[in-house]
């Protein structure tokens, strides 16, 4: 394959081709059919729950369907009651989608909710003649009091399209999986001072022994009625959803969970160029108005936190020989992102309605977004007093640079923003001052050469968030910093096909999710890269042939342990895997 690739690349430098958009989506063909004769095993690299290696107390299922044709069809909905044989409270609770399919098909988006509160996002992979199987487990014990109530719907959400063309069918099996004893025992513990979800992302708000080690006492869903799937769909940046809710009087903590995924003209925006460049070499591709991204959420007009969101890549992007059977990085489990909104709740405790709204900063078509309100409620008092002190969000700053001649050229972007929201709440657990802050830095750089044809996205995202929480005598009961980056680069050259009506697509991507989080005294790290690179001749959005190499190190490691799992793919078939509960020793 070394030799192909050599080859391939001295050509971009001889031969000239037409620029082919990319990233772009694609269909595979069934390329691996003939190598193998049964369904095969695709797989997400994540963090070992918990709960992996004890027995359940009880499992329920909750969806049991085929989705063929469902294309502009409502989501498929059952009714839900909690387990009779082993009530709450639990201990943990995870959530397990099976996913079968053959045939040939797109990468679909999915959504599940409970009650219109949202569990999971999802994404298919696309399969093949032979056909796959994949599971994914999360945690969802953050979900417990959603769980807990009966008469409500399950609801999920996956739109998929299946004709002479396009014949995959994702039969899809969820379950609940109830433990009601102690998954934090010798005999089971993995490593992990606060829970990871399976991205290896920490969930913020099990930051603290004793404040918020519990799940909320109620989840209020800021979502769409649930016609077409409870996440709202957001067309532009102009294109605002509001949603009014109003809380109980007495919480006295709120944490927003915002759930994203990105679509069309914007499942690459990263790499979106500014419309000048589309417009003045007549490009016809939608993809542009530039690529930084900020998903806004607001309460009655007041900007309380935002998000710029993981570059999250699907099984049909980029290159969707890279991801077979190892998916990117959460593929198969979206991450969801938390905003502490406790400093407001001096605004909130009213007894009124409030709007909440969503606003993509920069987007085009399309996104999903809808988010989890989780109140932590103070069961010793009816009315809880609170009140914002310090509101600092001051405007974003950036800086465009761009740098075009016809279709060469550079645009940069170098964005930056800090908030800071303070309020106090007092309550039977006494009067306490939240301080939750935010500093936001990107840097892309978007490169165009070789008449267009050669391509470098070269993306810098850096996330900090702040929670500490005081007494009125100054005593820090509380105090979380999460540092994540997300470094991203994808390098694609296009060349002319072996016949006139196809292309060549010679590309690599290396992106990366890592986290520190440091809680009081301890701390932990994740550090999760995939690095991929390959070829494959196109015809329109169709895969004719190619090869793919991915290489995929997991790392995570805390006060508790290590874990640790490597693995490399090459044309399909995994030819590496190791992992191990070893911690590294330094020299």
């Amino acid at each position: 394959m070394l030799s192909k690739l050599c080859f391939l690349l001295v050509l971009i430098l001889t031969a000239g081709a037409v620029p082919v958009p990319s990233p772009d989506r694609f269909l595979k063909s069934n390329l691996r059919s003939s190598r193998s004769s049964k369904p095969q095993e695709y797989l997400e690299l994540s963090h070992p729950l918990p709960s992996d290696r004890l027995t359940p107390s009880c499992t329920l299922t909750i969806i049991h369907h085929s989705f063929a044709d469902t294309m502009n069809s409502p989501p498929f909905s059952a009714p839900y009651a909690p387990p009779i044989d082993c009530p709450p409270p639990w201990s943990s609770v995870a959530l397990e989608l099976r996913v079968e399919s053959s045939g040939e098909q797109y990468d679909r988006i999915s959504g599940l909710w409970l009650g219109g509160v949202e569990l999971l996002r999802t994404s298919t992979a696309e399969p093949t003649e032979t056909g796959i199987f994949w599971k994914v487990r999360k945690d969802v014990t953050r979900y417990s009091s959603i769980l807990a109530r009966p008469n409500i719907n399950c609801t999920m959400m996956l739109e998929n399209i299946v004709n002479d063309v396009y014949t995959g069918v994702y039969h899809v099996h969820v379950s609940l999986l109830f433990y009601n004893e102690n998954v934090t025992s010798d005999a089971v513990r993995v490593p992990s001072i606060v829970r990871p979800n399976n991205l290896g992302m920490i969930n913020p708000q099990k930051f603290t022994s004793g404040f918020t080690d519990s799940p909320a006492d109620l989840i209020i869903p800021i979502s769409d009625s649930g016609d077409r799937g409870f996440w709202f769909r957001v067309e532009s940046e102009t294109d605002v959803h509001v949603k009014s809710i109003r809380i109980p009087r007495n919480s006295r903590r709120a944490v927003l969970e915002l759930y994203v995924s990105f679509h069309g003209n914007d499942e690459f925006w990263y790499s979106n160029p500014p419309n000048s460049y589309i417009e003045t070499n007549n490009l016809t591709t939608g993809r542009g108005n530039r690529a930084y991204r900020e998903v806004f959420v607001t309460i009655d007009g007041k900007v309380v936190g935002s998000e710029v969101p993981f570059p999250v890549v699907f099984t049909g992007g980029i290159n969707p020989l890279f991801w077979e059977p190892v998916v990117a990085i959460g593929a198969f489990n979206l991450p969801s992102y938390d905003l502490d909104l406790t400093p407001f709740l001096g605004l909130l405790l009213d007894s009124k309605f409030h709007e909440f709204r969503f606003i993509v900063d920069g987007g085009i078509s399309f996104w999903l977004v809808n988010a989890n309100l989780h109140l932590w409620l103070d069961h010793g008092s009816e009315n809880v007093e609170a009140k914002p002190v310090v509101y600092d969000n001051p405007a974003l700053s950036i800086v465009l640079t761009d740098a075009f001649k016809l279709l060469d050229g550079s645009f940069r972007i170098k964005a930056e923003r800090r908030s800071q929201f303070v309020g106090w709440v007092s309550s039977s657990s006494g009067n306490l001052t939240t301080i939750v802050s935010q500093e936001i830095k990107v840097n892309n750089l978007i490169t165009f050469s070789k008449n267009g044809t050669y391509k470098v996205v070269k993306e810098r995202i850096k996330a900090k968030r702040g929670t500490k929480i005081h007494t009125d005598a100054g005593n820090v009961i509380a105090n979380l910093v999460t540092i994540r980056r997300y470094p991203l680069t994808v390098i694609t050259a296009t060349l002319p096909g072996l016949k006139n009506d196809t292309s060549l697509l010679v590309t690599n991507v290396s992106h990366s999710m890592n986290e520190r989080c440091v809680n009081g005294d301890l701390s932990s790290f994740v550090f999760n890269s995939q690095d991929s690179n390959g070829w494959m001749e196109i015809r329109d959005h169709s895969v004719l042939s190619g090869e793919a190499t991915t290489m995929q190190s997991f790392n995570f490691r805390d006060a508790l342990g290590c874990y640790s799992r490597t693995v490399a793919a090459h044309n399909g078939r995994l030819i590496v895997d190791n992992t191990t509960f070893s911690c590294a020793t330094s020299t």
